[in-house]
Formats: structure tokens, C-alpha cells, sequence
């Protein structure tokens, strides 16, 4: 396994071949970081502050009637929600874009921790012939009667297919933030 520490917000994590383990642990910054420049893959790294406390930020983002409520890019809807938020649970977000097709997001869960963790595959149905699946990995973190949800997700196949969903998430957490924000 391999093991990086990092203190990048947009950038680039390599493993040494690809049968390799990768695991990704984020903190504070340590000064330098040095990377392996073999096999490199395409990650990213957003945060949100949201008014709201972890607990709340938590329900949220695993009770189906809820996310179906702020998912997604600004314009975007979802009609159905099924999501079984347990250690490999499976979850399914019918989405439909302000114009265009319906199409799906679907993965299962690989950490639940509430209220400070979740950690899933992301994949698209129908595949993306430009895509792969990733790994979403979310912490919560109490700030002042407010939640820090620090997002990190990857490994990209293209810087293109990476900055689609850095947008499509950026959108995602004003959506969540603006549904969580006190009345």
C-alpha cells in the first residue's frame, strides 16, 4: 500500500503500479510534498463551510428525501433516491439536467461514520467512455455552530473529467449549504 500525506487542494496522486493499494490521508500542511511522478492520477479537493451542525449536515447528506431536495448542479433535479447508507450499502440518484437525458449516479458505501465521515464509489450509468470510477470521501467538521465539509475525490481519468465534477460539486454544496441555512 502506499501511503501519501497531503496538503494540495487540487493536484496529483501516483501509486506504483496498478495493482497497488492507495491510501490518501489529508491534514494540515507539512511543507513539502513529494510525489512519485510514475503512474500518475488526477484527484481534488474542495471545502464548504455550511450553517449548520455536523449531525444535521450528516441527515442530510444520507436520508433520500433530503438529498433529493439539494443534489446536484444548480438547475438539476432528482426525481428518485434510493440509498442504503451502511458499510456496503448501495445507493442510486436518478438526475435529471435542466435540459437533456435522465441519467444515473450509483456506488456503494465504503465508510459510515456518523456524523463526521462518509466515504463511497462514485460511477456514472451510463458509463462515460471518458470516465472511471472514483472514490468520494467526505468529513464533517464542527466549526463554531457550523460544519467545514471537506470533500476529496478521485482518481480521474482526464484533468477534463476531474474539473467536471469539481463544478458540478462546487454547485452542489451551495445547493446543500442554501437547504441547511437557518430560516
Amino acid at each position: 500500500m502506499l501511503l501519501l500525506r497531503c496538503s494540495v487542494r487540487l493536484g496529483t496522486l501516483v501509486g506504483h503500479g496498478s495493482g497497488d493499494a492507495l491510501l490518501l490521508i489529508c491534514g494540515p500542511p507539512t511543507g513539502t510534498t513529494t510525489l512519485d511522478p510514475v503512474g500518475a492520477e488526477l484527484f481534488f479537493e474542495l471545502s464548504r463551510i455550511v450553517e449548520a451542525s455536523p449531525e444535521r449536515v450528516f441527515e442530510a447528506m444520507t436520508d433520500p428525501e433530503q438529498l433529493a431536495q439539494w443534489w446536484g448542479p444548480e438547475g438539476f433535479t432528482c426525481p428518485e433516491v434510493i440509498l442504503d447508507a451502511k458499510v456496503g450499502g448501495a445507493y442510486r440518484i436518478a438526475m435529471q439536467p435542466p435540459e437533456g437525458e435522465l441519467f444515473h449516479l450509483a456506488g456503494e458505501y465504503l465508510e459510515v461514520q456518523p456524523p463526521t465521515r462518509l466515504a463511497y464509489t462514485f460511477r456514472w450509468e451510463p458509463a462515460d467512455p471518458h470516465d472511471r470510477e472514483t472514490v468520494v470521501r467526505l468529513a464533517l467538521h464542527a466549526r463554531d455552530g457550523a460544519t467545514e465539509v471537506v470533500l476529496i475525490q478521485g482518481l480521474f481519468a482526464t484533468e477534463e473529467r476531474r474539473e467536471l465534477h469539481r463544478a458540478g460539486w462546487t454547485d452542489t454544496f451551495a445547493r446543500l449549504a442554501g437547504y441547511l441555512a437557518p430560516a
